[in-house]
């Protein structure tokens, strides 16, 4: 279950409380009955490792291999147009 942390706006008391997802957010302060305002941390994720980053997927080549199938595919198209024209 995660840990919150909770200020009064009224007496600046400040807690941390275990609470389930399903709870819900506390509005009282135990200690003036003023009200709570939930603090919010930055979370501390760390990604490591490759598959995080766009540039982690690409090729080292760059660009030049995909035009490469891209310049091939006209020259088929082109020959049964030909043979059509012939006939």
């Amino acid at each position: 279950m995660p840990t919150y942390a909770y200020a009064c706006k009224d007496c600046n008391h400040a807690f941390d409380i275990v609470q389930s997802f399903s709870d819900s957010s506390l509005t009282e302060c135990p200690e003036c009955k003023g009200a709570l305002r939930k603090k919010f941390n930055s979370v501390g994720v760390v990604f490591k490792g490759s598959g995080f980053y766009r540039t982690d997927s690409r090729d080292t080549k760059g660009s030049a291999v995909s035009a490469a199938p891209a310049a091939s595919s006209p020259a088929p198209a082109a020959a049964p147009a030909t043979a059509a024209a012939s006939s």
